[in-house]
């Protein structure tokens, strides 16, 4: 009786322990459903009391509700789709009243969210259309396939586009003189670039052609019209006003979202259309707008180890010739003009994938021809909480970043210079300084910018830190010439010149826009080799070449805004100033005068 003492407790034990791993949670949900409670119903077999069989059961009106809760839940089964759209009826009910009556109240404060309501719609009312009438206008366009029809709708559009840029600049080069020599460096860049191609024989003319009629319709838009040049300096505003939110200016950083799901696929699919590249290729360039040269490969590295060599010098190009989004507002900080830094960007995209295409033009089959066999992966954030975490983390990482690049390349541009400076006075030359030999190796690759020759010792300056060093230290060099400019200083001290103009300004912005430095080497070859260990040898054979080519997309996009670019606001109306101005030492005032007197 003793040794049995012990197996009943293990039983006892055991079982209860069993009966505890029950999902009672489940069972009394089914019991209730059912119109009983559970442990009412069990038989005597089970250890249930016999006069629970005669008891009345409490819950017994549960069984009249079952017939109904049973067709309830059918119900809104069957019309899920249903309430999901009177829902979303309300919500956008409410929120059109809601813009409504702020637009009311006070319709430059509900600009901003206008906006964003039509760039969401827009998004929204292609993707129906697509969805609904993508079958039928494929088949009203597909006659256009045509060989024959195409050969010639596409060298008519050509001719068309070539005789009328002519045309135009002949008539707008005329009031602006200075223009023509900016058509030239674009000529010269080319030039070069053609020479230095990798197989002459397979360039894509038509990547290249459209690339550049892509950057100079998005420049004409942004530099020459009015909306344009409103809308991107709205733009540019809106970011300022975010980042008076915070203290960390560089924290601001463009939504994953909105690269992976709506505007990269957006642009890249415009530039895949016009200049016939791949899907992959076209993509990562497309995201060189928001994220920066080791992020964007992200959205194609399962594709990595497949792409040809081609493929991949547009992939890098893309990466040297634009900056992230993310830094735009370290940039904005310096004083650098935001309008100017987002046109810059959005310009350099096109441009970088038609130089890319001169360099090294595909000369493999390419895996990638269609867009449908590329899909990008979601992110890893569950929920808003995760996904602001994350953000914050990025963003405390890439301000280290910046800080840590100003404070080591600041250190050794102040060490280059004093290595310079003992050298030079060994030899009878007094302040020679690493600005000084780029103010005359690069004064002429500033001068074909379109930069007056008196501002070109300073532009070369600060290209060739941008070039040597990175264009953090170029940024804030141009923003000391800047504050020197508004502040009334003297234009010249001795031989040096404290300032440049407004136009040197604007072309030195879009000159020095991309990461295309010798430090950002590095950078690009451990990103990528990460991604495809396998492709490191071909990394480290085309990464100067694509080195070399964005920095050519820069200086190309700087001479399509020196073709572009027209004086705005006070100074573009000098006789109106002086009427109005009785004392003042502003520099406008000063531009006016010396524009009177050389006219």
């Amino acid at each position: 009786m003793e040794d049995d003492a012990p197996r009943r407790r293990e039983s006892i034990s055991l079982t209860f322990v069993a009966n505890g791993l029950e999902n009672k949670g489940v069972e009394l949900l089914e019991s209730l459903e059912e119109g009983r409670i559970p442990g009412h119903d069990s038989g005597p077999e089970e250890g249930g009391d016999n006069r629970n069989e005669a008891s009345p059961e409490p819950f017994s009106g549960w069984r009249s509700l079952q017939p109904a809760l049973r067709a309830t839940r059918r119900f809104c089964r069957e019309h899920a789709q249903l309430f999901q759209w009177i829902c979303t009826g309300l919500l956008s009910t409410a929120f059109a009243a809601f813009l409504l009556t702020a637009g009311l109240l006070d319709f430059q404060r509900a600009l901003a969210l206008f906006v964003l309501t039509c760039v969401v719609l827009t998004f929204l009312a292609h993707s129906l259309l697509r969805r609904l009438l993508g079958p039928r206008l494929l088949r009203c366009v597909k006659p256009l396939g045509h060989c024959r029809l195409s050969f010639w709708v596409e060298r008519g559009l050509a001719l068309t586009a070539f005789l009328g840029l002519i045309l135009w600049l002949i008539l707008d080069t005329s009031q602006r003189p200075e223009q023509l020599v900016s058509f030239a460096g674009i000529c010269v860049f080319i030039g070069l670039l053609f020479a230095c191609s990798k197989h002459h024989y397979a360039v894509s003319w038509r990547a290249v052609f459209w690339g550049l009629g892509l950057q100079f319709v998005l420049g004409l838009f942004v530099i020459r019209t009015e909306p344009g040049f409103i809308a991107f300096q709205w733009m540019g505003n809106q970011i300022q006003i975010f980042l008076s939110y915070t203290d960390v200016g560089s924290s601001f950083v463009f939504g994953e979202a909105m690269v992976k799901g709506v505007f990269a696929f957006q642009i890249s699919w415009l530039m895949q259309t016009t200049m016939g590249t791949t899907a992959t290729e076209t993509l990562s360039v497309a995201g060189n707008i928001f994220v920066s040269q080791t992020e964007a490969p992200l959205l194609i590295q399962p594709y990595l180890a497949d792409m040809t060599l081609s493929e991949i010098h547009a992939v890098m190009t893309g990466g040297y010739a634009t900056i992230a989004g993310s830094l735009l507002g370290a940039y904005i900080s310096f004083g650098i003009d935001a309008a100017s830094l987002i046109a810059a960007s959005v310009m350099a995209a096109p441009c970088a994938l038609a130089l890319s295409k001169l360099v090294y033009p595909e000369v493999e089959e390419s895996k990638f021809r269609s867009p449908e066999g590329v899909e990008l992966t979601c992110g890893d954030a569950q929920n808003l909480l995760e996904a602001a975490s994350s953000g914050a983390a990025v963003s405390v990482k890439l301000v280290a970043n910046i800080g840590a690049n100003l404070i080591a390349f600041l250190a050794l541009l102040a060490f280059i210079n004093a290595a310079l400076s003992w050298l030079g006075a060994m030899v009878g030359v007094q302040e020679l300084s690493f600005q000084l030999i780029c103010s005359y190796a690069l004064r002429p690759v500033a001068f074909l910018m379109g930069v007056a020759w008196e501002d070109c010792p300073v532009v070369a300056e600060l290209l060739g830190i941008k070039l040597f060093l990175n264009e953090f230290v170029a940024y804030q060099g141009l923003s000391q010439y800047k504050q020197r400019r508004l502040s009334g200083a003297e234009e010249w001290v001795g031989p040096k010149k404290q300032w440049i103009s407004v136009r040197a300004e604007i072309l030195t912005t879009f000159a020095l826009c991309g990461f295309a430095n010798f430090s950002s080497i590095g950078i690009m070859l451990g990103g990528l080799t990460s991604m495809a260990p396998r492709r490191k040898s071909d990394f480290s054979q085309i990464v100067l070449r694509a080195l070399c080519t964005g920095t050519c997309v820069s200086l190309v996009n700087a001479c399509v805004a020196g073709i572009l670019y027209v004086p705005r606001g006070i100074a573009a109306d000098c006789r109106t100033l002086l009427n109005a101005t009785l004392s003042n030492s502003s520099f406008e005032v000063y531009q006016c005068c010396r524009q009177a007197f050389q006219s």
